[in-house]
């Protein structure tokens, strides 16, 4: 760790210079500023504010995962859409309960944004910005550490909330009369803390601008060294989404095949595979951002179309013989699969089309038939989206 954590600050202040975090540390924002470009993507600066606020020191915290500030008690669907937020390189604001160093847990207003290079549009680091929310955390079955007034003592005591003014065994011991009066105020407690913890527009606010104020010291102090930095991309394209780690798995695997991205319309391709451009002959600025159906022609039948289609919209896998044709307009029969990607939140993110020239259906240079090198792109592709996904888990 202790070489990751070194490469993760020296990146950090080759890209800022060192006296930005004089000046990161003067603000008084919660806040740590992560780099997914080395292994186990780690904190590499925390705040001040933000060590208060969790109890460790910043060496129990910088080159680490933010994994470490999770517990029983925190939401797998929250830490999956920070995840999938970090997957496609874009910005997340979600309610999330963590824990300090001694174990008790509190509510939060995440806010993570990336920070991408000037240079190439790459994503450097990721600043995530922590807002305490009003609310309390109710937990189920969890030891939490209260002060309950009981003849001027306090007491650590097992119960569902730790709001103060609520405390089990001075309900047990009041007299009938008062514990009715007792019981009735704590099921409306209860009944508020059941609702669902969101924050209200002024911790909104605060994280906003704690975040812009973050974003602009690090576009400032970046252009003392030149290597300009930016909280957008200076040049989106049609394959934004990829980031360079799943290009680089994709380009692993021989096969031709495309991807295409289900949650934009017209499903445009955002990868294509060196073996698709040489069996359809088009470059890859010809392909990206279209639609597959550019590979029809005057022949291509219409129900085979319509058929992939309908296993698109219904979310299935298919597999057609259809007509295809290359840049140069020959014609080919293609033995065509295509199945979903789901992304690690279960939801379909993507869609691979994996082509074989019919008359390389007999080809045994692989060892497989045709069917099973298709499933093979497939679970390949599944392999590299899931595995990023996870690669870049924090918290």
């Amino acid at each position: 760790m202790e070489s990751q954590l070194g490469l993760g600050e020296e990146s950090f202040d080759l890209r800022y210079s060192v006296w930005v975090r004089e000046v990161l540390n003067e603000l008084p924002d919660c806040f740590t500023i992560t780099d997914p470009c080395v292994p186990g993507h780690p904190i590499v600066f925390a705040s001040n504010g933000f060590l208060k606020m969790v109890g460790y020191s910043r060496e129990e915290v910088v080159g680490r995962n933010g994994r470490m500030f999770q517990g029983p008690e925190t939401d797998r669907r929250s830490v999956m859409v920070i995840r999938e937020a970090i997957r496609e390189e874009r910005g997340v604001q979600i309610s999330l309960l963590n824990y300090r160093k001694d174990g008790s847990p509190f509510l939060m207003l995440f806010q993570m944004c990336p920070v991408f290079s000037k240079e190439d549009d790459r994503v450097i680091n990721f600043v995530g910005v922590q807002v305490p929310l009003s609310r309390r955390p109710r937990l189920s079955g969890l030891r939490l550490r209260s002060e309950c007034e009981d003849g001027g003592g306090v007491r650590d005591t097992v119960f569902r909330c730790c709001r103060r003014e609520v405390c089990s065994d001075s309900i047990l011991e009041r007299g009938r009369a008062s514990s009715v009066e007792s019981v009735s105020s704590l099921d409306d407690q209860e009944d508020e803390i059941n609702e669902p913890c969101e924050a209200n527009e002024r911790e909104k606010a605060k994280a906003s601008a704690a975040l812009n104020n973050i974003l602009s010291v690090l576009t400032n102090y970046s252009e003392f060294t030149g290597r300009f930095v930016s909280r957008k991309r200076c040049c989106p394209t049609g394959n934004a989404r990829l980031v360079s780690s799943l290009n680089i798995s994709l380009g692993r695997i021989k096969q031709s095949f495309v991807l295409t991205d289900a949650l934009l319309p017209d499903m445009p391709i955002v990868y294509a595979s060196e073996a698709f451009l040489k069996l359809t002959g088009y470059a890859r600025p010809e392909v990206l951002g279209r639609n597959c159906r550019f590979l029809s022609g005057t022949h291509t039948d219409q129900s085979t179309q319509f058929e992939i289609k309908e296993c698109i919209r219904n979310e299935q896998a298919c597999t057609v013989r259809i007509l295809n044709y290359r840049k140069d307009r020959t014609s080919f029969w293609n033995f065509l699969h295509i199945s979903p990607v789901r992304n690690a939140s279960g939801k379909v993110a993507f869609f691979v089309g994996i082509q074989i020239d019919e008359r390389c259906n007999n080809d045994d240079r692989h060892g497989l038939r045709p069917e099973m090198r298709q499933l093979s792109v497939v679970g390949a592709v599944k392999v590299a989206v899931r595995g990023l996904s996870m690669g870049a888990s924090t918290s």
